[in-house]
Formats: structure tokens, sequence, C-alpha cells
């Protein structure tokens, strides 16, 4: 392909030069910083979330306790109260 014209050709290359210095400028200014602000509330929820994961499971020191009295025959709960704390239990 031979070109003779090379005018052409140059206005053809200027028109696409502005084109692209137009789209530059526009993704340059369209695009602005995101940004998140947390409420005190949810740090609050944050904090209380981190000290309720670091509780234990089980209470060892209440346990240990436990099986001591059994082991010593002292642990000796009432019907009514067993029944009542499963009761409670299944109401939470």
């Amino acid at each position: 392909m031979k070109i003779y014209d090379v005018s052409k050709v140059q206005r053809v290359m200027k028109a696409y030069d502005k084109n692209v210095k137009k789209t530059e400028k526009v993704n340059k200014s369209a695009f602005k910083e995101d940004k998140i602000e947390i409420s005190d509330e949810a740090r609050y929820i944050q904090t209380a979330m981190k000290a309720f994961k670091e509780l234990p499971d089980v209470r060892d020191d209440k346990v240990k306790d436990i099986k001591k009295e059994i082991s010593e025959g002292k642990y000796n709960p009432s019907a009514k109260d067993v029944v009542e704390k499963m009761l409670k239990d299944l109401g939470k």
C-alpha cells in the first residue's frame, strides 16, 4: 500500500491524538479515592466481638470444682434444679 498524500494521514493522526488526550483527562479526573468510615457504634461492636471470641468455651475452674465435688460425693443437685436448668437452656 502506498500513501501519496501525507497531509491526509497527518490530519487523521491529529484527530486521533486529540481524542486520546481528551480521554486521558476525563479518566484521570473522573476517579476519586474510595474511603470508608467506621462509626463509633461499629467500633464498639467490633471490640465487644473480639473480647467475646477470646472467652474460653468452658470455664475450667467451674468444671474442676464440680469434678472434685463429684469425686468426694458432695455434689448432689436436686432433680428439680436439674430440670429447671434444662428448661431454662431450651428457652435461650
